[in-house]
């Protein structure tokens, strides 16, 4: 078994999609579109592991849990770029284009490199190696 792919329900789907193809370099196949349901999604490819999929829907609504806090669920997902001067460098550069750090880049206790920044929509995403 293994994840094929992971989830995000945005309110602007054009500006998750851009921001995932540039600083992550994902692929984005073709919009889905269902106007029945007013829905629309990309799946965006890493060059390697499970897929992203951009969602948008009328009538989601915003969550109601505070970016700053931890609680349960899904809190975060990790992208490996290869080494610690790409964490360095990828970091520097969102925070340069005004994307909010979390935290790092530091070693934690059990051995990771990384970084944590939030997405255009307050998404956490650590950077690893």
């Amino acid at each position: 078994m293994y994840i094929e792919h992971l989830a995000i329900w945005t309110k602007d789907i054009e500006q998750m999609k851009s921001f995932y193809c540039q600083y992550f370099n994902t692929v984005a196949g073709d919009k889905y579109i269902n106007e029945k349901k007013q829905f629309q999604s990309y799946f965006l490819s890493f060059e390697k592991g499970p897929r992203l999929e951009l969602m948008q829907m009328t009538g989601i609504p915003e969550s109601a849990n505070p970016i700053y806090k931890q609680f349960t669920g899904l809190i975060h997902f990790a992208v490996a770029v290869g080494s610690a001067e790409k964490v360095n460098e990828l970091t520097q550069q969102l925070v340069n284009d005004g994307y909010e750090l979390m935290d790092g880049p530091r070693w934690t206790g059990d051995g990771y490199y990384e970084s944590v920044i939030l997405d255009p929509e307050q998404n956490r995403i650590e950077i690893t190696i």
